[in-house]
């Protein structure tokens, strides 16, 4: 068993107890009328990067990243700094995180706020809904085609943008294919935690300008960021990188 499916095994189990809340759920997601343009935080134009902060405890690859952890004085820095959208690492098993990091962050900032998890269930999407997410990630390499374009359906309903994000060609051609409006090229393998930013180098070709196109993981320096920003992305996601305090905001968008 390689990490990836270490870890969806073990949110499947996940899966079961939630759904025994499922009518809690559903109520308070429905109640939700106070979403934040996460699409729209991504689309700075004028060849502006947007930046996509994460709120991140640890990583199986990387341990503990920080040892001393207060979500929302990280995500309330973030905004300070300029973000443009919060990324919240919600899975305790393998990252140290938890759904009330999200819920925390979301009602300290003003800023469209995402969820990071491994998501493989409706119940997931209304779950965060109701935690105060603007928007979900759903990983392709996890998912079949059937599951990908029902729970991109299932975002829409529900009012949430939805992250898609691939790692290899196909993955991309099946996001595509499922109309995902936001694409995330992530430049790490899942089976492996391997990471290269060849892979947005790669796959941005293919990536139609109506959608907006997120450069994932690896992104350490301001060299980094000019090479990813070459491909024509429109935001990049970082999280360790800031987390560790080897990069500030202001280098992530160009600055000294």
């Amino acid at each position: 068993m390689n990490r990836l499916e270490e870890i969806l095994a073990a949110k499947r189990q996940e899966i079961e107890r939630l759904k025994l809340r499922a009518a809690e759920l559903d109520r308070q997601a429905r109640a939700r009328n106070d979403f934040r343009d996460f699409r729209a935080a991504l689309q700075q134009g004028d060849e502006k990067l947007a930046v996509i902060a994460e709120v991140k405890k640890a990583s199986p690859s990387a341990g503990v990243i920080a040892k001393s952890f207060n979500p929302i004085e990280i995500a309330e820095d973030y905004e300070l700094n300029k973000a443009n959208a919060i990324s919240v690492l919600t899975d305790t098993k393998f990252f140290q995180g938890r759904l009330e990091d999200l819920v925390s962050v979301r009602a300290a900032v003003s800023l469209p706020v995402l969820r990071k998890d491994f998501i493989l269930d409706e119940i997931q999407i209304t779950e965060s809904i109701a935690s105060g997410a603007d928007a979900i990630l759903l990983i392709v390499a996890a998912l079949d085609r059937t599951e990908l374009v029902d729970l991109l359906q299932a975002a829409k309903e529900h009012r949430v943008d939805a992250l898609v994000e691939v790692h290899t060609r196909d993955e991309l051609q099946r996001a595509l294919e499922a109309d995902a409006k936001i694409v995330g090229i992530n430049n790490r393998n899942l089976t492996t935690f391997e990471v290269d930013l060849a892979v947005t180098e790669e796959l941005c070709r293919e990536v139609p300008d109506e959608v907006v196109l997120v450069s994932e993981s690896g992104i350490k320096t301001p060299r980094d960021v000019a090479r990813v920003k070459a491909c024509g992305v429109d935001a990049i996601l970082v999280g360790e990188a800031l987390m560790r305090g080897e990069i500030s905001l202001e280098q992530l968008r160009g600055g000294p």
